[in-house]
Order: structure tokens, then C-alpha cells, then sequence
């Protein structure tokens, strides 16, 4: 069967063209997207050719990564579903991750459609909420897991590197939990998107000195640290700030520049995780934390661009020129 896809057909080259998937099977449900949301920093990083799959990133003598089709989320309507498949209906409205492709760099991509998608890859949606709340669900998991991934009493600090998706869904989490949470970033208008209140605050990178910030909220140092943006430095700016036996959180793509020193974290006692992906687990805590308004999504969307345009959306992107943060493609 054939299928409309957003494809990178070379570095910083996006098409909208037509793509060849296999015949669906028993396991799998076929949806018709009405919108997928995009992923900036992972979806930009295989656009510039800095990836080959997941995290893991392009090195010299590896295979070129292209074509391939962008993105791995999307909401949609189930127009076919597998005879072994007995708890989706056609009609129902979806979560779908990846769809399945022939022919490309990668057999999966996620701004397809139809899209061929495993049951294993569709989340039924919660009534009593606007479906397109759920359309960034892998990227809100990211944040998720974030902000869930190390343990926080009550009112002790945490320290989240990133003003960007993923930074305001590990902020939103921790808050969720009862910590102290500092945003640091660089953008006035997306900073303003996280409500400051007693345990939430925010501090614009480009304007004041973060750490003397931090520094003084938290004089006992701080429980936790997220990047989000994969940088080293900031992470070697962010150890002096944390409590001993405190968690370093990691979300951020490094690439290949990614050395760390070990040394210092021993010094203080410091763990390392590193997060990536996404779990079934983690996909229902996300979907039912979006459903009872403990983390908002719709707030972060700022753009709207057919999906004919996808190339001018990611011109947006890259410009920088004007905030893009949440970016919608509308099918």
C-alpha cells in the first residue's frame, strides 16, 4: 500500500512525498493522522545527519542515513485493525508512535499516513480531553521520565537545564512530585510558559547568572539536575550546585562529544542516569498524568503548519527567528 510521509531526503532537505508500506497484519491497526507533533531537538539531529538510530550517533564510515521519515508521533483515527487485534475499533480515535515503511534508510517512521502501526505501538486515548493534548505523548514521556527517574522529598531543589519540550515536561513532573523546581533557559516567551509560584521558578540564562540563582534557592545544595539540552558544560557547571549523593539527570544528545569527567562525580558522590526511549510503563503513567491535568501540553504549541508545509515548519525551526516551540503538523 502507499502512504503520504514527511521525509528527509538529505541533510537539511524535507519533502512531502508519497511512500510504499507493507500489507498490514493481524497485529496491526492502520491510522489515518490528523496531526503529528514534532519532535525539534531528535528530529533536527537526524535532519543534519548527526544520527543513525535512536541515540546513537553518525560516525565516519557509518551507513548515510537517508532517506528516512521523520518523527515518531502522532494522533489519528483507526481505519483498519487486525483480526488479533480486539480492544481497538475502527473509528476510535489514537495515539500512534511509528508506522511501518519499504524502501527507506529505517522501516519505521511516524509522519505517515496511513500509518501500518503494531497494536504495540497505539494508546487508546482517555475520553474528556482534546486529542491533540496527547499528539507529542513519546516527546511528554521523555519529559516524564525526566522528572520521575531519581528520588525527591518534598520541597528539595531541582535544577532542570533546558527551556525546551522536554525541559518544561521534566520541570512540570518534578513540580508534579512536590520538589522545588528552577527552569533555567534562554527564552523569555517559553519561560513564561511554566507558572512560577512558591516551589517553581525560572531564570533566563541570558540575562542573569544561573548558578548564583541557584546558588542562593538552593544554599544546601540541590537533589537533582536534568539537561536537557546535552550539554557537558552544563552538567560540569551543575555538580558544585548538587547536595552530596545527589542525581544527575541526563536527556540531553551528546554525540560523539560526549566525555565526562568520573572524578569529580565521585568526589561528591553523584549518580549518573541516563534517560532514553520509551516504555509501555512510562507511556501510561504519561497518557493518565496528561489526563488528569498534572502535565499540560497544549500550552507549548505555538505553531500550526499544514502538512504539505513541512519544510517551511522546519525552516521556522531552524531560523530561530521567532519562538517555535510546540510545532503541529495538521494532515
Amino acid at each position: 500500500m502507499q502512504a503520504k510521509a514527511v521525509v528527509f531526503t538529505a541533510p537539511s532537505v524535507v519533502e512531502y512525498q508519497t511512500v510504499a508500506c507493507p500489507e498490514p497484519g493481524p497485529r496491526d491497526v492502520v491510522v489515518r493522522v490528523t496531526h503529528s507533533w514534532i519532535s525539534n531537538g531528535t528530529e533536527g539531529s537526524f535532519l543534519r545527519g548527526e544520527r543513525i538510530a535512536g541515540d546513537t550517533p553518525y560516525r565516519p564510515g557509518d551507513p548515510w542515513p537517508f532517506p528516512i521519515i521523520a518523527g515518531y508521533q502522532k494522533i489519528g483515527v483507526a481505519e483498519w485493525v487486525g483480526s488479533e487485534v480486539t480492544d481497538i475499533q475502527v473509528g476510535e480515535t489514537v495515539f500512534a508512535a511509528l508506522g511501518k515503511v519499504e524502501g527507506l534508510f529505517s522501516p519505521w517512521g511516524g509522519q505517515i499516513s496511513p500509518s501500518v502501526s503494531p497494536r504495540e505501538q497505539i494508546w487508546k486515548l482517555p475520553p474528556g480531553v482534546d486529542p491533540l493534548a496527547y499528539s507529542g505523548l513519546v516527546l511528554t514521556q521523555v519529559g516524564y521520565n525526566c522528572g520521575s527517574r531519581a528520588g525527591i522529598a518534598i520541597g528539595e531543589g531541582a535544577i532542570v537545564i533546558g527551556d525546551g519540550m522536554v525541559g518544561q515536561w521534566a520541570a512540570q513532573t518534578l513540580a508534579w512530585r512536590g520538589a522545588n523546581v528552577l527552569l533555567v533557559g534562554r527564552h523569555a516567551d517559553r519561560l513564561q510558559r511554566f507558572p512560577t509560584g512558591p516551589s517553581r521558578h525560572v531564570v533566563n540564562m541570558s540575562e542573569t547568572d544561573w548558578v548564583a540563582t541557584a546558588q542562593q534557592l538552593f544554599p544546601q545544595g540541590a537533589q537533582i539536575a536534568v539537561d536537557t539540552v546535552g550539554s557537558t558544560q552544563a552538567i560540569e557547571q551543575v555538580m558544585p550546585l548538587l547536595r552530596r549523593y545527589g542525581h544527575i539527570i541526563s536527556a540531553g544528545f551528546y554525540g560523539v562529544n560526549d566525555n565526562i569527567a568520573l572524578q569529580p562525580l565521585r568526589n561528591r558522590e553523584l549518580s549518573v542516569d541516563l534517560v532514553s526511549g520509551w516504555s509501555k510503563e512510562r507511556m501510561d503513567a504519561t497518557l493518565q498524568l496528561i489526563a488528569g491535568g498534572h502535565l499540560q501540553t497544549l500550552p507549548l504549541i505555538t505553531h500550526h503548519f499544514p502538512v504539505t508545509q513541512a519544510a517551511d515548519a522546519w525552516q521556522l525551526i531552524r531560523n530561530k527567528g521567532e519562538s517555535a516551540l510546540g510545532v503541529i503538523l495538521d494532515w
